[in-house]
């Protein structure tokens, strides 16, 4: 009989947490005693666990007695303070939040680019899961890089409103009937209206233009993949509920025809080619939700420089942006590191 793990959720109530629970269950991952964690409203609310209810527990720093693996997503200022208190009691802690994401002493990791990377958990117990669009990014121009050496990215993302989480969702939902329906509507999670409408600012802006969003994208980017590709990104909210897409811009040191490149990408790991145009074969959003791979489609040579490549790009953020993420990176640490 394989060991089993004990695993703690925390943030197990909101969107990516209820996701990473149902990963553990749809990927059969060996768990002994699962644990439910959350802020101290939720509670004693019952969670499922393999048909089973779970009571969710309030958060405190002795949460973590026995447990193996903690899986974070309940925000950044929780994770700073409770990753390390769970560390201290013996758990490896995977932290979907931007805490720990440009920690030197904590890998960044997407299992399918740089797995490797996992081995340096040792230093402070701790895994960072990168922002969920520089995931599919990566993904998707990982095989690209292998073969050409990608020199700049030029990135547009178009991102779901489930990235801001659950009451965002609604928000969409409860703005798309009131306008259909001739009625007002309230603005309480976005600053500005998200039916039908698109909003280029996606977290806060810093001194030099760019949103932190953004500067995720180039900062992880470079942590995961190299410090000398040159990276640049404008992220857009759109109203979709699920399902992050991205037009890529690559220039590579080598060129890359279009029968390479969906050559490379046809067995990438972790990747979906859907790149047939002519018959409206392409990625899209609702193709992604619900499916842990990465969609790559439209890919086409761009004549305006010596070696360039477009691509479209799409996944879901909850799942493969997040969760699935997560639990990837799991079991791996379960296979080749945790005894």
């Amino acid at each position: 009989m394989s060991k089993l793990w004990n695993i703690a959720v925390v943030g197990a109530t909101g969107a990516v947490g209820t996701q990473m629970i149902e990963c553990l269950e749809e990927r059969n991952f060996p768990v002994g005693k699962i644990r439910f964690l959350a802020s101290g409203r939720s509670a004693g609310q019952a969670l499922e666990f393999n048909g089973k209810p779970v009571l969710v527990e309030e958060l405190t720093h002795d949460s973590f007695d026995g447990i193996d693996i903690a899986l974070f997503s309940a925000g950044g200022a929780r994770s700073e303070e409770f990753c390390p208190a769970a560390a201290k009691a013996g758990a490896v802690c995977i932290d979907n939040s931007s805490a720990w994401r440009m920690d030197k002493d904590v890998p960044l990791v997407v299992p399918e680019v740089n797995p490797e990377a996992i081995a340096g958990y040792t230093k402070k117990g701790i895994i960072a899961n990168p922002n969920c669009s520089t995931i599919q990014m990566v993904v998707a121009l990982k095989p690209l890089h292998d073969f050409a050496n990608i020199k700049r990215i030029v990135v547009s993302t178009y991102q779901a409103v489930s990235g801001t989480g659950t009451k965002a969702i609604e928000e969409l939902r409860v703005q798309t009937g009131e306008l259909l329906n001739g009625r007002p509507i309230k603005t309480e999670v976005y600053q500005h209206r998200i039916a039908f409408n698109c909003l280029p600012q996606i977290d806060s802006f810093c001194d030099n233009g760019y949103t932190k969003e953004e500067m995720k994208m180039v900062n992880e980017t470079n942590k995961i993949m190299g410090a000398g590709i040159k990276t640049t990104a404008t992220c857009v909210r759109v109203p979709v509920f699920y399902g992050h897409s991205e037009s890529i811009n690559i220039e590579t040191e080598r060129k890359i025809s279009v029968a390479q490149a969906r050559e490379l990408l046809q067995d990438a790991p972790g990747v979906e080619l859907a790149d047939n145009p002519a018959n409206g074969e392409y990625p899209m959003a609702i193709n992604a939700a619900g499916e842990d791979l990465v969609m790559v489609g439209r890919i086409r040579e761009d004549d305006s420089v010596k070696n360039g490549l477009n691509l479209w790009v799409v996944a879901d953020n909850i799942r493969k942006g997040a969760a699935t993420n997560a639990v990837q990176i799991a079991e791996i640490l379960i296979e080749k590191y945790l005894k």
